[in-house]
């Protein structure tokens, strides 16, 4: 069976993934002279960097998701498909999906990437991971619905369970997140829980490296890890998980942690997909290209964002696998598709680093630039404002706009909802 899409003459570009780099390569190709056909297992475009917000109850996961058909539907060439692929003929040009066949005459590979448990099973099935807009608001369901059995559990080390909460991994998106949730528990959770001793409530960042925000500055490093302390949050570094059994966390030096919720936050692996040849994947089940991210010994076939592995003079190891380089490689690959048409010389990737930044909670954050590093209050303000603009949509901007208005002014989160599926269909999920 054939997908249902429009034979128009035109060569045929199926990208796979609506992530930063294959939306960003789509909409650089609308009202080009290809077809172009948008393949997504979601509607929507989900805007990564802000999911702990939505887990610490302070966006609506519509306020960072935006619909990929509004998105597209003044682009004539532009076809978005809503379904999953299962596998790629590379030899026929075509990719099978639940739609049915769809041919390519070019095929973009950008799936992103999921998070790695680097093969332990255990810790993949009993942890909370955060790499999608379900799984953040899954989290602040688990979150608040632990509160809840908290505030009616008399044995002070059964409530500790359900209160503490461990964070493993100190990249930004642990460091984000333990901000977070440190003026949570500050400023939120005394209004709503007067029955609980907030003060009860521990909340630990586990690193396996000696420093937090391993790629970035030296000082902004030990400046989040102060920050962190400052607020009340346990900073563990040098020290990695090895076993968590659902009620406490086990780790190599031999201590344990009680927690009913272990936030996995460690490291990412590149989402893969049926049909490539073995050799064509390296570190992390990222995908071998060249310079114009060209899948090696393929035709037509390139991977561009996190999936891909590019080794050059800048980044003999790869690059960072971080939006900035999915979205640079996005833009460079669509200018050299139209360059193509041309007869143009294509251009090789070349990555401009245009920094690094975290958060670390109220007025607190950090931020990497090329010629210089600054932290505390006037990097939380850049921060806020570089992640506002990045935002896909106007009303987006501005729901999001208000809400940190609000909740700066007012100290407060009005989004505390415990949110989850009812009657059959919760109960088919459960068994």
């Amino acid at each position: 069976m054939k997908a249902n899409l429009p034979e128009t003459g035109q060569e045929r570009i199926v990208i796979i993934g609506a992530g930063f780099a294959g939306l960003e390569f789509a909409k650089k190709m609308a009202k080009s002279k290809y077809q172009v056909v948008l393949i997504d297992k979601n509607n929507y475009h989900q805007f990564q960097p802000l999911f702990y917000q939505v887990a610490t109850a302070g966006l609506e996961p519509s306020s960072i998701s935006f619909p990929l058909r509004k998105l597209f539907r003044n682009n004539k060439n532009v076809f978005v498909r809503i379904t999953t692929v299962e596998q790629i003929l590379t030899e026929e040009k075509k990719i099978l999906t639940e739609l049915g066949e769809i041919n390519y005459d070019h095929l973009v590979l950008a799936m992103g990437a999921d998070t790695n448990y680097y093969g332990n099973k255990t810790l993949q099935e009993k942890t909370l991971p955060m790499k999608s807009v379900s799984e953040a608001l899954y989290l602040r369901n688990t979150i608040f619905e632990d509160f809840e059995k908290s505030i009616s559990e008399e044995n002070y080390e059964k409530r500790q369970g359900y209160i503490d909460i461990v964070i493993v991994g100190g990249g930004p998106t642990g460091v984000e997140l333990a901000g977070a949730l440190a003026d949570m528990r500050s400023h939120i959770l005394p209004k709503d829980y007067p029955e609980l001793n907030c003060k009860e409530i521990d909340i630990y960042l586990i690193q396996s490296a000696p420093i937090l925000l391993k790629g970035m500055s030296e000082e902004s490093s030990k400046e989040s890890e102060r920050f962190l302390e400052d607020m009340g949050v346990i900073v563990k570094t040098n020290t990695r998980v090895t076993d968590y059994d659902g009620e406490f966390v086990y780790m190599n030096n031999g201590d344990k942690i009680r927690s009913k919720k272990v936030i996995w936050a460690a490291g990412i692996k590149a989402n893969g997909i049926d049909g490539l040849p073995q050799d064509c994947y390296t570190y992390g089940n990222r995908i071998k290209v060249d310079s114009y991210n060209k899948i090696e010994n393929l035709s037509d076939v390139y991977a561009i964002g996190d999936v891909c592995y590019m080794e050059t003079e800048q980044a003999p190891q790869g690059h960072p696998q971080v939006a900035q380089v999915a979205i640079q490689q996005g833009d460079n690959l669509a200018a050299n598709f139209k360059r193509k048409l041309k007869n143009i010389t294509l251009e090789s990737f070349v990555y401009k680093d245009l920094g690094s930044m975290a958060t670390i909670g109220r007025n607190k954050a950090v931020v990497d630039l090329p010629r210089f590093k600054f932290q505390g209050f006037f990097a939380w303000m850049v921060w806020l404002i570089v992640h506002l603009l990045a935002i896909i949509g106007a009303k987006n901007k501005l729901f999001i706009f208000l809400n940190w208005v609000w909740n700066y002014i007012t100290y407060d989160q009005s989004l505390r909802l415990i949110i989850k599926p009812s009657g059959k269909r919760r109960q088919e999920k459960i068994s």
